[in-house]
């Protein structure tokens, strides 16, 4: 498989535990793109992981690859007017199924722990998110085509982490972003979960992970639903607007209309920026009647008619 190696903690961890618990002859990669986001401190990293990735194979570790590549992902977050963040997340995701796809492998881990799920778990809490986002992590999903994205950690605490890297003696990189309490994620990582792990539960990072898991059996059974309902409700588009048979929706919970409104907004491409639980919310609520029109993000509207839904372009 591709792993994907920071330098921190958790991938050095995940590439030290694959290193010694694969079979001998499985091939290997080392992925490490570096953002250049921090100067001299994103390529005292990469030096950190090829120089790893030399000592393991002094150590005996064969099949082992290493691939570095450098990308100015800020000024491409600036050339596309987007989040830093969301950009990063994305090169990075593309450029690690690129890497599997030239060396022929199906697979791409990556090393995200139980702590980041109870962190990601908290964070979108905050934000008011709904079933969908307390899924929190995925522990797997396709990639791109043929690729899948894997979580071996997702069960490992953070404190676990350190305490094997302790044990076998491996040093890791420190990036000091991860300590700007200005951002909200690490708030919540340095200031909010060990208040409540001090204060109010000691378990709570297992308790968010158990919540993220069921979360996750629910939402499947619920998106099973909202397709068979979607199948049923939808007439056949006009001229570029979806049409849906009032009746049919009405008679569903709303929650599984908001679902279904989800679903055939996102089959068709439309930009789902903008489109959180209020506006999923006032499409349903065309459905019983409560309005009769919805202007949506992206340039869409909505209209009731005595027996249809219409969703298109404004």
């Amino acid at each position: 498989m591709v792993v994907a190696v920071s330098g921190g903690p958790d991938s050095v961890a995940l590439l030290r535990a694959l290193v010694e618990l694969r079979p001998a002859d499985a091939p290997l990669i080392v992925a490490h793109l570096n953002h250049q986001l921090r100067g001299q401190e994103s390529d005292a990293d990469e030096a950190f992981v090829a120089e790893l990735h030399t000592a393991l194979l002094a150590a005996g570790a064969t099949s082992l690859r290493l691939r570095c590549q450098r990308i100015d992902v800020a000024a491409q977050a600036r050339a596309q007017g987007d989040n830093l963040e969301k950009v990063a997340r994305k090169v990075r995701y593309a450029w690690l199924a690129e890497v599997a796809r030239q060396a022929g492998v199906g697979l791409v881990a990556t090393a995200h722990t139980a702590s980041d799920q109870a962190e990601t778990v908290l964070h979108r809490l905050l934000r008011g998110t709904g079933l969908q986002g307390l899924r929190g992590i995925a522990t797997r999903r396709t990639l791109d085509g043929q690729v899948e994205l894997v979580r071996p950690l997702l069960t490992a605490t953070r404190a676990e982490v350190l305490t094997y890297l302790e044990e076998i003696g491996q040093p890791y990189r420190h990036d000091d972003s991860n300590f700007d309490l200005g951002r909200t994620r690490n708030r919540i990582r340095h200031e909010l979960l060990p208040h409540l792990v001090e204060r109010y539960n000691p378990a709570v990072v297992a308790s968010l992970c158990r919540l993220a898991r069921q979360a996750t059996e629910t939402y499947r059974q619920e998106t099973a639903r909202a397709e068979a309902l979607l199948a049923r409700a939808e007439r056949p588009p006009a001229g570029g607007v979806l049409i849906f048979d009032r009746a049919r929706l009405a008679a569903a919970p709303r929650h599984l209309v908001c679902e279904v409104f989800r679903l055939a907004w996102a089959r068709e491409g439309w930009p789902l920026a903008g489109m959180g639980a209020d506006e999923w919310d006032r499409l349903a609520a065309l459905v019983v009647g409560d309005d009769t029109a919805a202007d949506l993000p992206g340039g869409f509207r909505a209209r009731c008619r005595r027996l249809v839904v219409q969703i298109g372009k404004a």
